[in-house]
């Protein structure tokens, strides 16, 4: 669900988790980057998309109004299911302020193994997702 928080003059994030359709391989990735990148250049919007064992995980920010139609295009997507907002709302500072969709994968670097490292040891859904989010921002 969208939250219809008061942000039309500021930023806006939006994270999420989803499951990926089992037969997504790298050519349909490559094609989700080229228009990912596209759509959100004329939008406004930066943000991360990770996909690593079936699961996408994005951030994405930027204007509200330029937001909006693009999460629920994602959230329209037959490419994924399972969507599960991890967090959303306003923003005072982007995060991906250079990239209109930065990519990665297990191969660069591992989400999973990453909050094993972190000893996290409870499920809190903020605690969950601003690790998401740290992870995103880690990736070299």
């Amino acid at each position: 669900m969208i939250n219809d928080f008061d942000a039309a003059s500021g930023l806006s994030f939006f994270l999420y988790r989803s499951a990926a359709r089992p037969d997504i391989g790298n050519g349909d990735l490559t094609r989700i980057l080229s228009v990912a990148r596209s759509r959100n250049k004329a939008a406004g919007l930066t943000g991360c998309l990770h996909h690593e064992d079936g699961l996408f995980f994005q951030w994405l920010e930027g204007p509200h109004a330029g937001l909006r139609p693009v999460i629920e295009s994602i959230l329209r997507d037959d490419r994924h299911h399972d969507v599960t907002v991890l967090n959303e709302g306003p923003l005072d500072v982007r995060r991906f302020e250079d990239w209109q969709m930065r990519f990665s994968d297990r191969d660069r670097k591992s989400l999973m193994d990453w909050f094993a490292a972190q000893s996290m040891s409870t499920v809190d859904r903020n605690e969950y997702a601003g690790g998401v989010v740290a992870f995103l921002q880690s990736i070299v």
